[in-house]
């Protein structure tokens, strides 16, 4: 099987250390890509792509900041019911499309946010019904099929994220993100599966990530604690040979949140955790 790993540059956001010193670690532990995070506004990204390339590394994407952390991501939620709020949010769509070209990244995550204070949703978390899920989604078809035709103008996948219901009701497995995919037949329209998320929603790793098929164009790679792979107790030998079984040849992109100062060796073990995981397969 073969695999590409990249690292998300938004899990060093607690790191004190330069730009280029991350790069610098990433390239010598043998990361092949990085994911820049989604903030156009606060970074240049010509300087960026020079800066990275410097380092003979590549950028596979940009991961979408929705929802959590600044004030501008909160306000990032394209099922609101706030017309303008859906607007602000597609513009930045269409932002984060023209940066990731610019960075000669392929791919962005989408996530479907709804209104904070939504009396739609249960606030004690439990799980959506379908149907009720399939209402409140069906709006948001028409925009997602819009960003899908502008991002394939620049040559960029946009890649439907699934997350726990602790961040939204809307779209929380892989058969919700399946779903909604189907729905708009754009080629260019994918799934991205992140193991944190799954690991609080879905009943097998397996079943979903088969589901997924060819869909399934992007992962997010965390422990149930948001270390590095091996750190917790996700089953990553059922997530790999789920993996293989379907073909998946693309980048597993690992986004734990790094804190310790002994961060280099928790991403050069979680590394090598799944690489030894990986050759088995093969």
């Amino acid at each position: 099987m073969t695999l590409k790993y990249s690292i998300t540059l938004s899990s060093f956001r607690e790191i004190r250390a330069q730009t280029d010193e991350i790069l610098e670690i990433i390239t010598r532990q043998g990361f092949d890509a990085v994911e820049m995070p989604g903030e156009p506004s606060v970074m240049d990204s010509k300087d960026l792509a020079d800066s990275i390339h410097s380092f003979n590394i590549q950028v596979c994407g940009v991961t979408g900041m929705w929802g959590k952390g600044s004030n501008e991501a909160r306000k990032r939620r394209l099922l609101s019911l706030d017309s303008d709020i859906v607007a602000y949010s597609v513009d930045y769509v269409k932002k984060i499309i023209v940066m990731c070209q610019e960075l000669d990244g392929s791919k962005i995550n989408l996530c479907l946010f709804t209104d904070e204070n939504s009396e739609r949703f249960d606030k004690n978390h439990e799980v959506v019904p379908g149907s009720q899920k399939q209402d409140i989604v069906k709006k948001g078809i028409p925009i997602l099929i819009e960003l899908s035709k502008y991002a394939r103008d620049y040559g960029i996948e946009l890649l439907l994220e699934p997350l726990n219901r602790y961040n939204t009701p809307s779209c929380t497995t892989a058969m919700d993100a399946i779903s909604i995919a189907s729905q708009l037949d754009q080629d260019n329209f994918g799934v991205l599966l992140d193991t944190f998320h799954m690991n609080i929603e879905e009943d097998s790793f397996a079943d979903a990530i088969t589901r997924c098929g060819g869909l399934l164009r992007h992962t997010h790679f965390a422990d149930n604690n948001r270390k590095m792979p091996g750190r917790g107790h996700i089953d990553f030998r059922s997530i790999v040979d789920s993996l293989y079984r379907i073909g998946y040849a693309d980048f597993i992109s690992f986004e734990p949140i790094l804190r310790t100062t002994d961060y280099e060796s928790e991403m050069w073990n979680g590394l090598q955790f799944i690489k030894k995981m990986v050759k088995s397969c093969t």
